[in-house]
């Protein structure tokens, strides 16, 4: 690519919005039996176990429980703020309510989906609380990245 073309592409639709766009395939493929809990229990119960030998299970399962909502909550805060990105799409303005809110629409009714999507799997179950966990940690992002924004004058 020589330096227009990058220049254009940097400044295409596809530039801001591939990133969010790839990030909700990886989520919709963490849906799938792949990443249900009995595999990742089993994953992560042969690390907490080589790093802690003594855990017992119930600390294990409590443990396995916070680790899978942490990522909910990890996987839309990026989605948000990748959403935020596209919404921005290079704008000399740092923040504005409506990218916000689009963002945050976004991230909902992909929650929802996403749970939705997860009652079609043969080990997973679709759950209301996994989505608020999901719409938290969005909406999380989302207030810390206008607090940064404010603290630094828009």
């Amino acid at each position: 690519m020589n330096s227009s073309q990058v220049k254009t592409f940097s400044g295409s639709s596809l530039y801001y919005w591939l990133p969010p766009l790839l990030w909700m395939a990886a989520i919709f493929y963490f849906s799938t039996d792949t990443f249900s809990g009995d595999r990742t229990g089993s994953f992560f119960w042969r690390i907490i176990s080589f790093v802690s030998p003594g855990v017992t299970e119930e600390q294990f399962e409590a443990i396995h429980f916070y680790l899978r909502k942490a990522a909910h909550f990890t996987e839309y805060a990026l989605l948000a703020l990748l959403l935020f990105r596209a919404f921005r799409a290079g704008a000399i303005t740092r923040w504005r309510w409506n990218w916000a809110l689009g963002s945050w629409l976004i991230l909902v009714l992909y929650a929802l989906a996403d749970e939705y999507h997860q009652t079609f799997t043969r080990h997973r179950v679709g759950s209301i609380y996994d989505s608020l966990t999901d719409i938290a940690g969005g909406v999380s992002a989302l207030l810390a990245l206008w607090l940064v924004r404010r603290r630094r004058g828009n």
